[in-house]
């Protein structure tokens, strides 16, 4: 007579002994840093009333005056400018979740405080992506279309986001190109005599790894190496460098060539206006047996870009989109 054997086999013992083990730590998606809001650096500072909007005005200066006055004729009066404005509107927003206490009483996990960390992220999450189209949205522009240095700030036209070809990666003249822009517009820096920088991954790639003649890596190969070990692009060509994958981009260039819009900036390039703080909310339990159990995020605000002339936005393709 044959052996039996006990074993996992079906009809076997360790059919309903051996079971699929779990973690009950459940672990969180890869998560990015929110990056956008942290540069509003311009606020209401004396409302008149409380409102769903509001507007700032900006007092615009005198034409200068050069010529000589004569001595014996009183000079004419002239008027002072008319101000312009800029507005924003508040909106609010918000998201919920509404837990079964059944869920809660016989999950392997505890969804209270998981769900509490995802509603948290969430919140800071979609008002950074409410942010970045604002700032993605500026009017200044540097790009290149086929190798061709592009802007509207300099003679021969912006180009189009449409002709940036897979080959148009950033490249260092695009960068001076664009702080000079922003010191010749007067434009306050953000750290010292720095302006920031907000880049993708995959568009520093390329920026780290230019050599020649004005390009990153052949000074830092020289006397900073560890910009090269660390790869990091740390301050170059008067910006200092933020990366983020949260950098905006869309797959609109030449031939459906990816194009990020990268941004520098400086001092009161966005404005906040703010009615509610972003917070979260636990609801009360108003159902009968007091299964239902919320709680979500809430906040009442809005963006604009404060000046113009403080934000460029670089179009630049990578060579690992």
């Amino acid at each position: 007579m044959s052996n039996v054997y006990t074993s996992t086999d079906v009809a076997s013992l360790g059919t309903s002994l051996v079971q699929t083990a779990y973690d009950r730590y459940v672990r969180f998606q890869l998560r990015s840093m929110p990056l956008f809001r942290s540069f509003a650096d311009s606020r209401v500072e004396q409302p008149t009333a409380p409102g769903s909007s509001v507007v700032w005005q900006f007092y615009n200066d005198l034409s200068p005056q050069t010529a000589e006055l004569d001595e014996f004729t009183d000079p004419d009066a002239v008027g002072v400018p008319s101000t312009t404005s800029i507005s924003v509107t508040m909106r609010e927003y918000g998201n919920v979740v509404i837990l079964t206490r059944k869920l809660q009483l016989t999950a392997i996990s505890d969804v209270d405080e998981a769900t509490a960390n995802i509603l948290a992220y969430n919140m800071r999450d979609s008002i950074d992506n409410l942010v970045s189209p604002v700032l993605a949205g500026g009017t200044n522009v540097v790009r290149r279309n086929g190798g061709t240095l592009k802007s509207n700030m300099i003679s021969g036209g912006a180009g189009t986001t449409g002709a940036v070809a897979s080959g148009d990666i950033l490249t260092s003249p695009m960068v001076r190109l664009a702080v000079a822009k922003l010191r010749s517009g007067k434009v306050m820096p953000r750290q010292g005599e720095l302006y920031g920088m907000l880049i993708h991954p995959d568009v520093s790639h390329d920026l780290k790894a230019e050599t020649g003649a004005a390009a990153w890596r052949d000074p830092h190969n020289l006397s900073g190496a560890e910009a090269i070990w660390t790869s990091t692009i740390g301050i170059y060509e008067g910006a200092y460098y933020v990366e983020s994958p949260r950098i905006p981009y869309a797959a609109d260039g030449s031939g459906s060539a990816r194009v990020y819009r990268n941004v520098m900036l400086g001092r009161e390039a966005l404005a906040e206006s703010v009615i509610s703080e972003p917070e979260i909310v636990i609801s009360p339990v108003t159902d009968k047996l007091q299964r239902f159990r919320g709680m979500g995020w809430k906040a009442f605000l809005g963006w604009a870009r404060f000046r113009e002339a403080a934000l460029i936005r670089i179009e630049a393709a990578s060579s690992i989109a």
